[in-house]
């Protein structure tokens, strides 16, 4: 594809994007390119006080709404509110934290990065018009999903690669929602995105000496307005096709424009992803139901 930037991104008048982790980094660009090409945008935050500069800097057709994706009941919250949506961005994520739980109790960074937005994305599937963006990272290729410990209860915990694992889950429920939806005949995309290397907030509340590294490392980074490049090309490019993974076309990834990239040969694994699946389902106690009569994805919430 062509450099494409956030100039290329076509007329989004009376559609609305929910962008999760929109009032920083890059989610805030994300918002912000969305606001200015005409799209209602619902910046959706666990500390609403920060999304509202935000918010402000968009203008009348930003609202703010908190969600907390650590907390399950926040995210039920969140989604009762929302009556339709065109866009969902699960942008949202926290990065190399030490160990701790939410508040249902799940390791903190599968807990938020996965389970939160896995929950999000159920919760808003019925309402859901045009496609579900979710973001990865190259650290993903670290990750291997333990779905007998996904919580880190049974052996001694690694807060990289737990990342790693919560990526990889983010990634492995794209390709799987892609599936599911297609199974179902719905229209309904389902995509995923990394920003390569990019400078943005979530990389210093590790609380160890890796914030220092992360710190001068940046210093090489991309910025934040570039590294939300691939997220915007998969919610707004008509040529976005489902299923695909989007990220920088540099070398190795860490830096450029939107393009195609591959991904791990875990993340590939169907029988580890359905296991994944069942088991977020689970845990979250949001089932997924697709029904093919009407052509669309219709989606059942139950264990509520």
């Amino acid at each position: 594809m062509a450099k494409w930037t956030a100039r290329d991104i076509a007329d989004q008048t009376g559609r609305t994007v929910v962008v999760t982790g929109a009032n920083s980094g890059l989610g805030a660009e994300a918002a912000k390119a969305l606001g200015a090409a005409g799209a209602t945008v619902i910046l959706a935050c666990r500390n609403v006080d920060k999304a509202a500069p935000v918010a402000a800097a968009i203008g009348a057709n930003a609202e703010v709404r908190r969600l907390d994706l650590a907390d399950l009941s926040s995210v039920r919250d969140f989604a009762a509110g929302v009556d339709t949506v065109d866009v969902l961005i699960n942008n949202a994520g926290v990065m190399g934290v030490p160990q701790s739980t939410t508040a249902d109790g799940f390791e903190m960074q599968f807990g938020t990065n996965h389970l939160g937005h896995f929950a999000l994305t159920g919760l808003l599937l019925d309402r859901v018009t045009d496609c579900v963006v979710t973001m990865s990272s190259l650290m993903h290729r670290i990750g291997t999903i333990n779905v007998d410990d996904p919580n880190w209860q049974h052996r001694r915990y690694g807060r990289w690669p737990a990342y790693g694992q919560s990526k990889l889950a983010n990634l492995m429920f794209a390709y799987e929602l892609d599936r599911r939806l297609a199974a179902a005949g719905s229209t309904v995309k389902s995509l995923a995105a990394h920003p390569g290397y990019a400078s943005t907030g979530l990389q210093g509340h590790t609380q160890s000496v890796w914030d220092r590294l992360m710190g001068v490392g940046n210093l090489f980074a991309q910025n934040a307005e570039m590294g939300a490049l691939p997220e915007l090309y998969a919610a707004t490019a008509p040529s976005a096709v489902s299923g695909s993974y989007l990220g920088p076309d540099g070398p190795f990834e860490q830096r450029g424009y939107p393009k195609v990239v591959g991904s791990s040969g875990k993340s590939r694994d169907r029988a580890v992803a359905a296991s994944l699946w069942g088991l977020s389902e689970r845990l979250t106690g949001v089932t997924y139901r697709f029904a093919k009569s009407s052509g669309l994805g219709e989606v059942s919430v139950l264990g509520e």
